[in-house]
């Protein structure tokens, strides 16, 4: 009797074909498109049969998977899951899509930066109202002072970028098992303080952890350039919303670029939102909002489920006692 592999994710008919063809050798394959996946989901027994699912299933749906061997998420993002306690690292494999969303959020980050450096947010609120007003000064990339928080794949591909546009870039590892191609200026979180005064940007893309918890706060905030700009595309987590209005507010450093924020989303009330000198996004920098991030995504899937087959070790496999990809 076939094992049941269940798959729930925006993948196109190609790479769901592909996908299929791999598995159904010793598995039944069930798919669910993840846009109606609420409205539809797996039944108590398919969930409870299941040994292999790819995608992210509602949270609440693993206290019924009983025989899960195998996870595949197709987010970057795998702290709900490992947080939630209902999967067994000694049972079970968590592997994430890490690497699929490199390019879009890069490109996103160095968008906003110009917007900001360049006012085009403020130009924009001006053409709604029939405005014809020059700002003022504005900073340059070229020269800056640059500092990468997190050098994963998408704080390592914003680094290259900026650097090829002029910048001065420094690295800072969240933890002992980051890489990077900066190794003349990477530094890590303890000398977060004596780098941030030299800095025109500083640019969160780490995953949430205690070590980067409110790593942005008063004090942290109090020791940057006041013209300096802070983008978070990691973890909302990372920094403390009500110490991050007040520095704005007082005009202690120069904007805010925010796709991540905590709470997410952000309530209507919150005070960030009337902000001129911030730029507020609803965590859409990464997400499948490109056709290349659906392609890299394909591919993990496909790749995996060949080496899981095979017996062959996983990519982006999850290890659970330093919450980091192997």
């Amino acid at each position: 009797m076939k094992k049941l592999c269940l798959v729930c994710s925006y993948l196109g008919e190609n790479a769901l074909s592909t996908l299929n063809t791999i598995m159904s050798k010793d598995y039944d394959v069930v798919i669910r498109y993840e846009e109606n996946y609420k409205e539809n989901p797996f039944t108590d027994e398919e969930l409870r049969e299941a040994s292999v699912i790819f995608g992210n299933p509602s949270i609440h749906t693993l206290t019924k998977c009983e025989n899960l061997k195998w996870l595949q998420l197709a987010s970057a993002e795998y702290d709900d899951f490992t947080q939630s306690g209902l999967i067994n690292p000694l049972t079970t494999i968590l592997t994430n899509s890490q690497g699929a969303y490199s390019h879009a959020i890069s490109e996103y980050m160095i968008a906003a930066v110009f917007s900001m450096t360049k006012k085009l947010h403020l130009y924009r609120d001006n053409q709604f109202n029939g405005l014809w007003d020059d700002l003022g000064k504005v900073k340059t990339i070229s020269g800056s002072n640059v500092l990468v928080i997190g050098i994963k794949d998408i704080g390592n591909y914003f680094a290259k970028k900026m650097t090829a546009l002029g910048a001065n870039v420094s690295v800072m590892k969240s933890n002992e098992l980051g890489n990077s191609d900066y190794n003349k200026s990477s530094y890590f979180l303890d000398e977060i303080t004596r780098l941030l005064p030299e800095m025109d940007i500083v640019a969160l893309c780490s995953s949430n952890s205690q070590l980067t918890q409110n790593i942005i706060n008063s004090y942290t905030l109090s020791l940057m350039k006041k013209d300096s700009i802070l983008i978070n595309v990691g973890s909302g987590n990372a920094v403390n919303s009500e110490n991050l209005y007040d520095a704005l507010v007082n005009k202690k450093i120069g904007g805010a670029i925010l796709d991540v924020t905590n709470p997410e989303p952000l309530p209507s009330y919150n005070p960030l939102w009337k902000l001129k000198n911030v730029m507020i996004t609803p965590h859409i920098a990464g997400g499948f909002h490109s056709k290349e991030t659906i392609s890299n995504i394909e591919n993990i899937f496909i790749e995996n489920a060949k080496r899981y087959t095979n017996g062959i070790e996983l990519i982006n496999r999850v290890n659970f006692d330093t919450k980091n990809k192997k």
